[in-house]
């Protein structure tokens, strides 16, 4: 459930939550639901949710726990989470200073295109002060006709731009994501704090990068 931007050819976007932010996301899932009697270590959780909507999971979720993954299973879920989020959700180092550099230089042609829902993803946004620069360019996977890994929601975020998906530049936080912006036909930039940069140089992205204030001169 990372946050992703789109834009125009050599700049464009940026991810204001990532890693560590997903590691901490995924925890609560995590805790939901050992508490429903399917107890997961983080790594489980991350491989297995990482990137996903809890629904695309729903049958394995209703055979470990033995209930069923109703929309009331999901609104409560989701209040917690979000609770949570209000309470603890930090902005990534350089992320806001990046952000407003591409949002200058594009002349606001940019935009966020997550797979998380709206809810989520406003709060975000709104918690670490990154509103503002997406404000009417917001896009949920959650609302498209799929989700990621496929490209509906990139595609429709470069055709609110008026750009074509092959001027766009995405940066990605998950391999998911990262699936998703080149079946958009994007460049894709892969932002990979800590882990595994090799999974997304296999997967074709353009750069990997772990610091957030290389992101304007890299999209430069």
């Amino acid at each position: 459930m990372a946050i992703q931007s789109v834009s125009e050819p050599e700049a464009t976007q940026e991810t204001p939550q990532h890693h560590y932010l997903l590691d901490w996301s995924e925890s609560q899932l995590c805790e939901w639901l050992a508490e429903r009697g399917w107890p997961l270590s983080q790594a489980e959780c991350m491989r297995i949710f990482v990137g996903k909507m809890v629904r695309d999971e729903r049958a394995r979720i209703e055979r470990e726990t033995g209930q069923p993954l109703t929309e009331e299973w999901l609104a409560a879920f989701r209040a917690r989470r979000n609770a949570a989020l209000e309470q603890e959700l930090c902005v990534v180092p350089g992320a806001q200073a990046a952000v407003h550099a591409l949002h200058e230089r594009l002349d606001a042609r940019i935009a966020c295109a997550s797979g998380a829902d709206r809810p989520k993803l406003e709060l975000q946004l709104r918690k670490v002060g990154l509103h503002r620069y997406f404000d009417g360019r917001i896009f949920s996977g959650q609302e498209m006709p799929r989700s990621k890994p496929h490209p509906d929601v990139y595609l429709a975020a470069a055709a609110a731009l008026a750009v074509a998906p092959q001027r766009c530049a995405v940066v990605e936080d998950t391999l998911t994501g990262a699936a998703a912006g080149l079946a958009a036909g994007a460049t894709v930039f892969a932002y990979v704090p800590q882990g595994e940069a090799e999974a997304f140089h296999r997967a074709g992205v353009a750069a990997v990068f772990s610091d957030m204030a290389l992101l304007p001169a890299l999209l430069a």
